[in-house]
């Protein structure tokens, strides 16, 4: 089963800051709780017992909401003292899990995967990285992601390049540790455009098509829908 997550939370927030001002992305209001709280509930409630938040923009406030324990699970912090993008930040957490296989998700983003099916995808692939996908009407937001009949990815699209229904990157991903720990990567790097895009040819990613519900807060109408979806949810 999975039992750590890297949360990627340090993100700044940019297109938020005239609804969030001066707070991490993951750290935006949503009922009067931080969105990165309602991502921790969805993953405590599968059995996860620790977090390892991979923070940097005012990672204090993180720190000073949390502390080190969120209910039963523990929280760690890798911090970043200057940016190291989505793959520096990943490879920087990973020293800190101990696990075969870890979760990695995107703090601005509630994606509700059934972690112990996409568990059992990974495992009877003898996947590298899982990819859970979303399905959605129009791609073109955030870039499709194909595969092929076996699931396994076949190609990328840059956002834009194509429209209509398809598959997109939901944010979560489910690594095996060792394969990360042979390679050598530089201190900064994007784990999208420089690792996933650059390897998917030769290496075993696979897809699991998830259609559950799913909010990417990254842009000011779904962080306002975020309001409205999110209420009464925490318990």
């Amino acid at each position: 089963m999975i039992r750590e997550v890297i949360i990627l939370a340090g993100g700044l927030g940019t297109r938020l800051q005239k609804s969030v001002p001066d707070l991490p992305k993951s750290m935006a209001p949503v009922g009067g709780h931080p969105f990165l709280e309602y991502q921790m509930q969805y993953l405590e409630e599968w059995g996860i017992k620790k977090f390892i938040l991979a923070v940097g923009h005012k990672h204090e406030m993180i720190r000073d909401y949390f502390g080190d324990r969120f209910k039963n699970v523990e929280i760690v912090y890798s911090i970043e003292d200057d940016p190291l993008g989505t793959g520096g930040a990943i490879m920087k957490a990973m020293q800190l899990a101990d696990s075969g296989q870890v979760l990695v998700a995107n703090g601005d983003t509630y994606f509700d995967v059934h972690l112990n099916r996409m568990y059992n995808f990974h495992l009877s692939r003898t996947a590298k990285i899982t990819i859970a996908l979303h399905q959605t009407d129009d791609v073109s937001r955030y870039g499709k992601v194909v595969k092929d009949a076996e699931h396994r990815i076949t190609g990328f699209f840059e956002k834009g390049e194509d429209s209509g229904a398809g598959y997109v990157n939901g944010g979560v991903y489910l690594i095996n540790q060792s394969y990360l720990a042979e390679m050598e990567f530089p201190v900064r790097f994007s784990f999208e455009k420089d690792f996933l895009e650059k390897r998917y040819k030769n290496d075993e990613f696979y897809g699991m098509r998830c259609t559950a519900y799913f909010l990417d807060i990254g842009i000011p109408e779904d962080y306002e829908r975020a309001q409205d979806d999110f209420e009464g949810l925490l318990h």
